[in-house]
């Protein structure tokens, strides 16, 4: 039997591109027939977290579904399509394979428990039919075989993975985009439509740029904005003096949703910043886009080396837990943005509205509920779960190993002080008030600490605390 006569479905997961998608790639090259799908998993989209939130809240599920959306559209443009269903994954990809008689499953392998679970299931149950499932990689910057150590030893410092890995371990360049027309299928297939929101338990919702930003899913944009990035307004050339701002458009790359759904290959933005330093410059910026796609990496493996440690209250560290407190009510202040402290507020505020929040403010709102609320951190992780579009398992949960103090921090007892993060981060407070109309009269050097001003002054500039605003859910004098 010679390659015309086979046929390959490749299961898109958390890869919804055709740029360097080696799944896609090698299909293409195992078979004369190539059947994409993509499979919305109601465990996913429906489920809850063990603390009860929505595994995907409605800004990712929206995300996903532009994502899916525009492949199915890229998909058409080269004569193929994308076969979508509701259901659970390994179920419906072995009615398909059944029904089409295929030789083979493509996809890239997932590393964490719940995406491992999936893909067992559908390899024991294609094994059934005479069929077998071939995994690729998809999500990495640095190929697992390229490193010089196996997963199971790598660094639990980053900074000591960096040193191994940055000078001395090649980047691959990502694959191309299929531009041949996909050959014509000899079945019938009925290729099925995208869900709604409403399909997945949502309610629609109109689209926000609350903050300055329109986030909208799919390759295209994916692609648009690293041209814009990059090309268009040479924003690169200031990404570590801009990275840590909080408040438009431009002051960091925005490229983590599209990352964290595959629609932007971290393979393709680092190829396409070697030939910007190339033809254009290379300065501590550029370096800095590589470096955080290192630590992108480094979590990533992590996640692969110490499993679902990441996801347990005691982190990868695995050693005693301070007796973290589970208070809904003081959690809810804090999930609501109604703590009483502007720059802790203003970035949940901002979470719940849009699904997003800068690097710099989820520092300080999960050290907030770890150090300063005592609340166990886990709470916050399933809370950030549910919201983030752009949510990855490995970044969110190492990140909050990482402020937790139970995962590889070289520091003991990281904290971060939210007053002198604010004042610095936020100095004329247009963030705060942008997000805390409320506190728009109080002049910005007060209102990082507008808990702290007396009744008159209080008065003067209109705000009531306990009314107008919340009051502080800390002592005013926590941080001296």
């Amino acid at each position: 039997m010679n390659k015309d006569n086979k046929k390959a479905i490749v299961w898109f997961r958390n890869d919804l591109r055709l740029h360097d998608n080696e799944a896609l790639q090698e299909a293409m090259q195992s078979a004369g027939e190539v059947i994409p799908t993509y499979i919305f998993d109601p465990r996913v989209f429906s489920g809850q977290t063990k603390f009860g939130f929505a595994k995907t809240g409605k800004y990712r599920a929206k995300f996903i579904i532009e994502s899916v959306i525009d492949l199915k559209q890229r998909l058409q443009n080269l004569g193929s399509d994308l076969y979508v269903r509701v259901g659970n994954p390994e179920e419906e990809l072995l009615k398909l394979a059944d029904e089409v008689k295929s030789n083979w499953v493509f996809c890239n392998r997932e590393r964490t428990q719940e995406e491992v679970d999936v893909q067992d299931a559908l390899e024991n149950s294609l094994w059934a039919i005479g069929q077998e499932i071939r995994y690729s990689r998809g999500k990495m910057l640095f190929y697992t075989a390229d490193l010089p150590f196996p997963v199971t030893q790598t660094p639990d410092i980053f900074t000591q993975f960096r040193k191994e890995v940055e000078k001395f371990i090649p980047v691959r360049d990502p694959l191309p985009a299929p531009t041949d027309r996909f050959s014509p299928l000899s079945i019938s297939v009925d290729f099925g439509e995208v869900p709604s929101l409403a399909d997945l338990g949502h309610e629609e919702f109109p689209v926000n740029d609350k903050g300055g930003f329109a986030w909208k899913g799919g390759e295209s944009e994916a692609l648009a904005q690293l041209k814009y990035y990059f090309w268009d307004s040479d924003l690169i050339t200031d990404y570590k003096e801009t990275r840590n701002g909080l408040l438009g458009r431009d002051f960091s790359s925005k490229f983590s949703p599209w990352l964290a759904q595959g629609c932007l290959s971290p393979k393709m933005i680092y190829a396409e910043l070697k030939r910007y330093e190339q033809e254009r410059t290379s300065n501590k910026s550029t370096y800095w886009m590589f470096f955080e796609l290192m630590w992108r990496d480094f979590f990533r493996l992590t996640g692969k080396k110490f499993g679902n440690a990441i996801f347990k209250e005691t982190g990868t560290k695995d050693e005693p837990v301070p007796a973290w407190l589970e208070d809904r009510s003081l959690f809810d202040k804090w999930a609501t943005g109604s703590t009483g402290i502007p720059f802790v507020d203003a970035n949940m505020r901002e979470l719940n509205a849009t699904g997003f929040m800068s690097n710099r403010g989820r520092q300080n709102v999960a050290s907030f509920l770890v150090k300063d609320l005592k609340l166990n951190w886990l709470l916050g992780a399933e809370y950030f779960e549910s919201l983030l579009i752009d949510y990855d398992p490995c970044s969110n949960y190492g990140n909050w190993n990482y402020i937790a103090g139970v995962g590889s921090d070289p520091r003991e007892d990281r904290y971060f002080n939210v007053i002198s993060q604010s004042k610095r981060y936020d100095t004329q407070a247009e963030y705060i008030k942008y997000w805390l109309p409320e506190l728009k009269n109080v002049p910005s050097e007060l209102v990082h600490t507008v808990f702290k001003l007396d009744a008159p002054a209080l008065s003067k500039y209109k705000v009531n605390l306990g009314t107008d605003y919340p009051k502080s859910i800390v002592k005013p004098n926590h941080w001296g």
